[in-house]
This record gives C-alpha cells, structure tokens and sequence, in this order.
C-alpha cells in the first residue's frame, strides 16, 4: 500500500504565500468593472501592481487613485492597506483571540514570524497592540475631520478623513487628491496630524510593546532602544540636511512663511524612510536632496512595523560594530548589552544580498525602460529604491514602466513588505538545521 506522506510548508512559505494570496484576491476584485468609474475594467497587470502597492503599503501608482478608482475600488484599496499594514497573521490572531479559542503550536509560530517577535509569549500583548492600532487610528481620523468638513462637507470629508489615516498610520502613500498632499502645503495642522500617524505606524509591535508595558516593566528591550535610538538619530540628521541642501524649501518661499517651510522640511524627513506622502514633487528637489532621499529609502524604518528597506536596527548595529572594530574592540556594545555574532552576520547579509538585488533591477530597467539620457540613472536608481523601501515616492517613472518594468518594482515592493530574508528562504527551500560538522577555520585578507 502507498503512503502519502504531508511535508507542510516552512513558515517562511507559508508567509509569502499568505501575502500573495490577499494580492491575488485584491487583484480579482480591482479588476472588476465596478471598481473603476465608467464600468471599464482595468487591466490585470495594473490591477495586479495596484493591489501588490496597496498590500505591501508602498503607495507608487501606475493610475490616478482619485480619478481612476470608484467607491468600491477605493474601499478595496483602503482594506488593503490595512491588512498589508498590520499583517495577515495580526487579523487571524485578532479572529482566534476574539472568539477565545486557542491557537495551534503551528498558527502561533507563524503568528511570531510574521510579526518578528522573539517569543511566543509575546503574542499575549497582540490584543492589545491591536486596540491601540484601532484607537489610533480613529482618532487620527477624528482630527484629520476637523480639517477636511469644512472643505468637502460630511459625507466626502468622513470618507477622506478615514482613508488617509488609514493610509498615513499604515505608511501606505495612497491619497484621494490625485497629487498626494502637495495641495496642503500650507496646512501645518494637516500636516501634524499625518505626521504623528506615520511614525506611530512605523515603530512596529515590539516597539509598541515595549513603551505600553513600560509603566509596569520599567525597562525597554535592547532592540526598542536600538530603534529609537537610531531613528531619532536619523530624524535629527534628515531635517539638518534637507535644511542644508533644500535651503529650508526656499522654492517655496513666495507661496509659504519661513515656519509653514519648516514643517514642510520636517515632513519631508518624515516620509521617505516608509510613508510615500508629499507635499511637493521630489524632481524639484535638488541632486544632493535626490541622493540624499534615497539613502532614506534604502535604510526605511524599525523592524516589524510597514516600513520596509534594509531598517534602522540594522544601520545601528553596523555602525556600533563598525566603530568597536576600527577601535580595536572586540564586541560590539550597547545599552550595557553585547550583540551576538549571528546578528552581525544576519544583518551583513541582508546588506549584501539587498544590494544584489538593487543593482540588478536598477540594471535591468535602465537596459529595457525608455528614458530620457540626462536623468535616467538618477530616475531608475529612485524607482527601485522606492518599491524596496515600500516609501512610494518617484521622479514620475512608474506610469510609463514597461511590462517588465512592472514586474520587477512589484517584486521589489512584495520583497520589501514581507521581508528580504522571508522571500529569501521561500525561494531557496532554507533549512535552519546546521550540519553535524565544520570545517577549519582560516582567514582572508581583507581591505
């Protein structure tokens, strides 16, 4: 008699596939004709880049969201972006912990994946990371009515004020103006308001976990205080320079006061690491400014959050280990703490590998995709570095990129939001297990 023998998926399977999955349900339903106005069903290949942007909280369009969407596209897109911001596993966490019934070994080990927690214990916060996410956002939705009623009435002010504080907490980059908020510019208190939502959705739950059992545990992880630590110091340094190179928005100086600049400026600091949002377009930036964003875009924001790129924990450990090894230290310290060897290995590969990546799109697209010689480089190198850091923001190549071209910023956007390493495993079959023996040890030169 032959037996059949079940070989389940590896987490890291199970999680792509997951993701790709509410990709392809999203893709169905913007393909139908009742999700654009007019009736006209919009292609699958743009129909499928639409939902892979919304799911993976990026925000780069090939149409105009306002324009092109109807009512149910825009809902369609709305839930996206929620679901890809909070994660699949959070709603099915979400599902088990409100009907009390206990999960599974193998649900909850893929909850702890997906969610990039480092016990199983730690789920038991989930719940409430959940209802902080759901009172954040409402509240942001609340403040953003107070500007929006009094310029599109009840009905188009509710619907905006829900959809861009889902958008801005899950650094999604959509928006209903059709020019993302460049017509806002002058509006600090808007401005504020999807400011606070950005970087709330962009700490990730360990971070949120951390801060709110804080009152009781008196201590942060090392990890939270590497994050913080890290993006603060990234803050500081991304309003001083775009300070510098930006001249403090002096292109705007006619339309906007020297303070109205300033939010701007800050804003501008804010949102290319993860959010996609602008208030001016990045061509008028100039090249410093460019060159300047999409180093931003590169690192992204905090580990477990919507953010993607290669993240902020991962540019402070290296540069901790950095300075430990050009001072001839032998560990690499901080918060009284030493970091383990493997997580200098992990975050040197992922360095690695994402640059591989990078340079081979970026290769790709300036050989297949139409562009003007002057800038072309400069345009391609932005594009992809925008769909892997999830940010959304370009120099205006997305809704002329080639088939091809489509392909691979949606591949870099998918890869962005579910994780280098997790697609990385997917695709190589990575087995976890060391081998019972090693080799000798001997050096290379190197430098």
């Amino acid at each position: 008699m032959i037996q059949f023998h079940r070989h389940p998926l590896s987490l890291p399977k199970t999680l792509t596939l997951g993701f790709l999955m509410i990709i392809l349900i999203g893709t169905v339903l913007l393909s139908l004709p009742v999700a654009t106005r007019g009736a006209h069903a919009t292609s699958v290949l743009d129909a499928l880049f639409t939902a892979t942007s919304a799911t993976c909280v990026t925000g780069l369009t090939l149409v105009n969201t306002a324009l092109h969407w109807s009512a149910f596209g825009q809902t369609v897109i709305l839930f996206l972006m929620e679901i890809g911001g909070l994660g699949f596993m959070t709603f099915t966490v979400m599902l088990f912990l409100f009907m009390r019934r206990r999960m599974r070994l193998s649900t909850r080990l893929l909850a702890q994946e997906s969610l990039n927690l480092e016990n199983l214990s730690q789920l038991n916060v989930i719940k409430l990371i959940l209802l902080l996410s759901l009172i954040i956002q409402v509240a942001g939705a609340g403040l953003l009515f107070i500007d929006f009623y009094p310029r599109f009435g009840l009905v188009k002010g509710l619907w905006f004020s829900v959809f861009h504080a889902v958008s801005a907490f899950c650094n999604a980059g959509f928006d209903l103006f059709g020019n993302s908020l460049e017509g806002f510019a002058n509006d600090t208190y808007l401005l504020s308001i999807m400011s606070i939502l950005i970087i709330a959705g962009s700490f990730g739950f360990l971070v949120w976990q951390d801060l709110l059992l804080y009152p009781w545990r008196h201590r942060l992880s090392l990890h939270t205080k590497l994050a913080l630590t890290t993006g603060t110091v990234l803050m500081g340094i991304s309003v001083l320079v775009y300070l510098l190179t930006e001249e403090n928005l002096a292109q705007l100086a006619p339309k906007l006061s020297v303070g109205q600049r300033f939010m701007n400026t800050l804003f501008m600091a804010i949102t290319p690491r993860t959010a996609g949002l602008i208030t001016l377009p990045y061509n008028q930036l100039s090249i410093a400014g460019i060159a300047f964003t999409m180093f931003l875009m590169f690192v992204g924001g905090t580990p477990g959050s919507t953010a993607g790129g290669i993240k902020t924990t991962t540019v402070g450990l290296l540069t901790i280990q950095s300075i430990a090894t050009l001072r001839g230290r032998r560990d690499a310290t901080f918060g009284h703490r030493r970091f383990t060897q493997d997580n200098v290995f992990r975050a040197l590969t992922l360095i690695f590998v994402a640059l591989i990546i990078l340079a081979g799109a970026t290769l790709i697209l300036c050989a297949t995709q139409p562009l003007p010689k002057s800038s072309s480089l400069e345009t391609v190198t932005f594009e992809v570095l925008a769909a892997f850091g999830t940010t959304g923001i370009s120099l205006g190549l997305t809704p002329h990129l080639t088939f091809l071209g489509k392909i691979i910023i949606m591949f870099l956007m998918f890869i962005g939001r579910v994780g280098l390493y997790t697609v990385m495993f997917s695709i190589l079959n990575a087995d976890r297990k060391q081998r019972g023996y090693r080799y000798p040890e001997e050096s290379v030169l190197i430098g």
